[in-house]
């Protein structure tokens, strides 16, 4: 291979990559995961306190209308 391929070679391998890093394309797809991931490990937080909260509601409601003649 002579001198001038290789170095062709080489200068057509640093303008994909610099293509490839200015490429942004992929990056929302990535932020609506992390978005996603934030939103469920969220909801395993607050599930249980959220459930415990309905379930008094609903036994106060049950409560008031048995009391019901």
């Amino acid at each position: 291979m002579s001198f001038s391929t290789l170095a062709q070679k080489i200068k057509s391998h640093i303008v994909f990559f610099k293509g490839l890093a200015k490429d942004t394309e992929g990056a929302s797809g990535i932020e609506y995961a992390l978005i996603a991931g934030m939103v469920a490990i969220a909801l395993v937080a607050f599930v249980p306190t959220i459930s415990a909260a309905i379930t008094t509601m609903f036994t106060t409601i049950e409560g008031a209308l048995q009391a019901v003649p």
